[in-house]
Formats: C-alpha cells, structure tokens, sequence
C-alpha cells in the first residue's frame, strides 16, 4: 500500500484510520511489545518520518487503538449482560453473574488485555501531555459508560460501580501479563507438577479477583 500526501482533514483523517487499523491487524499476529514503529510503516506503505506526521508515538497509536477496542468491547458487553444476568435473582446471584459475564467477556478479548496492561508501564512513558489528557478523557467517559452499564444490572453496587469497573480493567492488564506462560514455565509445571498451582487460566482468575472486589462493594443483609 502506498500514500500520496494528504492535503485535506478528509484524506488525514483517512491516512489515521488506515495506521491505526494496520496497528489493529498486527495485535491479531503479536503482543503489544512487538509492535514496532518500523514494522508499522512499511505495513502502512509509509515512511517512519510520516506515520510521525500523524502519531507522534507508536504509544500515541495503541493508546488511540485502546480507546477504540475498549468503546467496542463496552457496545458488546451490553448484550452480554443483558443476556446473562437474571434480573430477579437476589443482588449477591447477580453480582455472581456480574463477574461471571465480565470476566468470560475479558478473557475471550486477549488484545484488549494486552492493551491494558501494557497502559501504565509502556504505553504512556513516550507521549505528550496533550496525548495523555485527550487519553484520559476517554478513558474516563468510557469508565462512566461501563459504570452505567453495570449499574443497570446490579443498581445495589451504586458509586461503588466505577471502583469495580476500574479494578475489572486493571486487573485484566495484570492478569494476562501471565497468559499464555512461555514454553520453559510449562515445562517446569510438566516436570514438578506440585508447581502447577501457580499456573493461571484468564477468565477463572478474572472470576476470582473481580468476585473478591464485588463482595468488598455489593451491600448484605
């Protein structure tokens, strides 16, 4: 694929959606610390100068494909709540489900997890201010749109929803640091199988740490 310059906010706002989707494509074929700037360009068909005209950091594009993957996850998790929580079941059964639905629905989504747990420690270190605030103002819409969303669900949780929803995020980044294991841990798992107890399954973890937040937060009789 090749580019002629753009010269209209059309045609730069076309050459965006183009990197960001080749970036997208990549995160299908590896995790997020091996997508390099270099390897993006010659995907996209532009020099590295030019993809910079438009992103000032390989950061500044997974940061954007973050908001972007997390704004898809949140339309499609609607219709998985709305498909797996009962609504006149007791507010600690739902709660139950709550986390059961959240976390089958994180672990299903390995990219997204990448995403966040690489936030933090890699993706905001090499971006402007200006990228970091326009970052964190859609991440806390975004937030607020969750917290609704689980609100409607399990409205006992009431403030108590965005804490939740906050930990579901950052524990998924957590988590899949660990997922899969690379070939030398499973192998010390084959060969001293007492060590086995330390091998971790996304979604039965995510269960586990988000069922253990919701009991800190649903209230009980």
């Amino acid at each position: 694929m090749t580019f002629q310059r753009a010269r209209s906010e059309e045609q730069r706002a076309i050459r965006r959606r183009a990197i960001l989707d080749t970036a997208a494509a990549m995160l299908d074929e590896m995790p997020v610390a091996d997508v390099s700037l270099n390897e993006l360009s010659r995907r996209v068909g532009l020099a590295k100068s030019n993809v910079l005209r438009y992103f000032e950091s390989r950061e500044a594009v997974l940061l954007e494909l973050l908001d972007d993957f997390l704004a898809t996850w949140l339309t499609e998790l609607a219709d998985e709540l709305a498909a797996g929580i009962e609504p006149d079941v007791s507010p600690e059964l739902r709660a139950g489900l709550l986390a059961e639905v959240v976390s089958r629905s994180l672990a299903r989504r390995p990219v997204l997890c990448d995403l966040f747990g690489a936030q933090g420690g890699v993706l905001e270190h090499n971006v402007s201010t200006e990228v970091v605030k326009r970052h964190k103002r859609s991440s806390l819409a975004l937030l607020d749109e969750m917290s609704q969303l689980v609100r409607r669900h399990v409205p006992e949780l009431g403030d108590g929803a965005r804490t939740f929803c906050l930990m579901s995020l950052v524990s998924a980044g957590a988590l899949s640091a660990y997922i899969p294991p690379p070939a030398s841990v499973l192998t010390a798992y084959a060969d001293e199988p007492a060590l086995a107890v330390l091998h971790l399954d996304l979604q039965d973890a995510l269960r586990l740490a988000l069922t253990s937040t919701l009991l800190g937060l649903v209230p009980r009789d």
